[in-house]
């Protein structure tokens, strides 16, 4: 959430980041309005009450019967006024915080500007995509072939967009949420095991609500919601804490399943389980001072890098534009793997610095060594997201027989499996 000094000291800041996003600035407006108005509601009920408190006093001191009465009196109406504006500065409270709970974060001075994705700049690609000797075949195919994928049982269990790992798919896709886990220790995240439901005040802080409300699971009986990324959770671990000086960085790292209503039609970019209600996903998390944040940015990027580096896997590095930009990002990296059987860059990794947008929604603060408190910086990132990385280790490493070797960094998580075909499963 954006500072409401901010908008009352320098709207056209936020006017301007509303444009570069091309975005309705009109908000803006309608905050500063709301804000007048409470400002105009508050200083009447301070009155008032400078009042009663003024006319009690004289009360307990009036030695004439008739004139306490009386003011008691008036003083009866001034409360019943008082309860009226309580409750109207109330109500514009909650629409101010509503409406700028809405409000996206402010693109930082050097996210390139652009309408879409279709304006996203490459930065860095690490090969040309390799060409197999051989025509290679997409997931959808590759995995039924080998009896890992069965889309029917998922669509008969539950319906579509839903599919089931077998064998060898399965142990798979477990390996790399291992080996991620694992990896990410390695370089310095503290593993977290979070809850898979979390509260409307978790969403609230990590800026999915109220914005993304009709993309999320709600239990309404319980009022609990489904995660949609780790992220989650993991801002809600210091959510209303004051962190003491020296404590940061903290940088976490957490599997989660995640939960999203897709919102999808038929074609090409739905085929296969690129896209679906339900999938998996390891994270990275990082809360630092607000100086530190650029650097712990390369770092993340960079450990995401690593990740498809150590899979083998052909990577490009995408710097997303203004139009483009998450809500609660300032920028945004992401890391696209190449997948030959879909002939496409796919994303694995969102890798973006939030400033202070989620610790000021959260009210996590750090105490600085002179007492005073100031909201800390926090990152995410993707170290990857499935099914995507899974069903980019399958198609790089199929074989001209239709079989899939597995990946030498994933083997001691397959428990001796080399190669996953149709035929058996073989060992080293």
């Amino acid at each position: 959430m954006l500072d409401i000094n901010l908008l009352r000291e320098n709207p056209q800041i936020v006017r301007d980041a509303l444009a570069r996003r091309n975005m309705d600035a009109s908000v803006v407006d309608e905050i500063t309005t709301l804000d007048q108005e409470r400002r105009v509601l508050l200083k009447e009920v301070e009155e008032l009450k400078a009042e009663r408190n003024r006319v009690s006093k004289e009360i307990g001191r009036s030695k004439d019967s008739s004139e306490r009465e009386q003011k008691i009196k008036d003083m009866r109406i001034v409360g019943d006024n008082i309860a009226v504006l309580d409750e109207k500065v109330r109500q514009v409270d909650e629409n101010l915080r509503d409406v700028l709970s809405g409000v996206p974060n402010i693109p930082d001075d050097n996210v390139p500007l652009g309408k879409d994705e279709s304006e996203n700049q490459v930065i860095r690609t690490s090969a040309e995509p390799p060409k197999l000797d051989f025509e290679p075949l997409p997931h959808w195919e590759l995995g039924p072939n080998l009896g890992i994928i069965n889309f029917d049982q998922g669509v008969k269990i539950t319906g579509s967009r839903f599919y089931v790992l077998s064998g060898a798919g399965a142990r798979l896709q477990r390996a790399l949420i291992a080996w991620m886990l694992d990896l990410h220790t390695r370089q310095g995240y503290e593993e977290k095991y979070t809850p898979f439901m979390v509260r409307s005040a978790t969403l609230f802080a990590s800026g999915q609500l109220p914005k993304f409300v009709d993309n999320l699971y709600h239990d309404h009986e319980e009022d609990l919601w489904m995660v949609p990324t780790a992220e989650v959770p993991l801002t809600g671990i210091h959510m209303d804490e004051i962190m003491e000086a020296g404590t940061l960085p903290l940088r976490y790292t957490a599997y989660t399943p995640c939960f999203r209503r897709e919102k999808m039609s038929a074609g090409r970019d739905v085929r296969g389980i690129k896209r679906g209600h339900q999938f998996d996903k390891v994270e990275m998390y990082i809360y630092c001072e607000p100086e530190e944040s650029e650097k712990e940015m390369e770092k993340m990027l960079a450990d995401a890098v690593e990740t498809c580096e150590l899979l083998g896997l052909t990577y490009r590095i995408l710097e997303l534009c203004t139009g483009d930009l998450g809500f609660n990002a300032r920028k945004t990296f992401d890391v696209e793997v190449w997948s030959p059987g879909c002939n496409e860059w796919l994303e694995v990794s969102s890798v973006s610095n939030v400033g202070d947008f989620q610790a000021r929604r959260a009210a996590a603060r750090v105490r600085d060594e002179d007492g005073k408190l100031h909201f800390p910086h926090t990152l995410n990132g993707s170290g990857l997201g499935m099914p995507r990385t899974l069903i980019a280790v399958m198609e790089n490493y199929q074989q001209a027989d239709g079989s899939i070797l597995v990946p030498d960094v994933l083997q001691p998580w397959m428990g001796g499996i080399s190669r996953i075909s149709a035929e058996e499963v073989s060992n080293v």
